[in-house]
């Protein structure tokens, strides 16, 4: 579902609120996991899932595929989703 679906989707659930003032709903709201990701947190969302940063780890032999040449990938961060229980069940049903 891209960005203006979803502003459309909330739009019919509650025609009282603008789309402007949706955006700035769906933009805080981001803005706001997007900050406490950088912090170190995790961001749960009961019934949805959980996001967590994870280290990935230093790659001291891999290879780039069109020239097979070694080359060294250095660690990096990495944002990560679990789903929750009942998200799970609702997909699975």
């Amino acid at each position: 579902m891209s960005r203006p679906e979803f502003i459309k989707k909330l739009k019919q659930k509650n025609p009282k609120i603008n789309n402007s003032e949706i955006e700035i709903i769906i933009d805080t709201f981001c803005v706001n996991i997007q900050n406490a990701l950088t912090s170190g947190m995790n961001v749960e969302l009961r019934g949805f899932g959980t996001f967590f940063v994870k280290e990935v780890k230093e790659k001291y032999s891999a290879r780039n595929p069109k020239t097979k040449e070694l080359i060294y990938v250095p660690k990096k961060n990495k944002v990560r989703f679990r789903a929750s229980k009942n998200l799970k069940k609702i997909i699975n049903d």
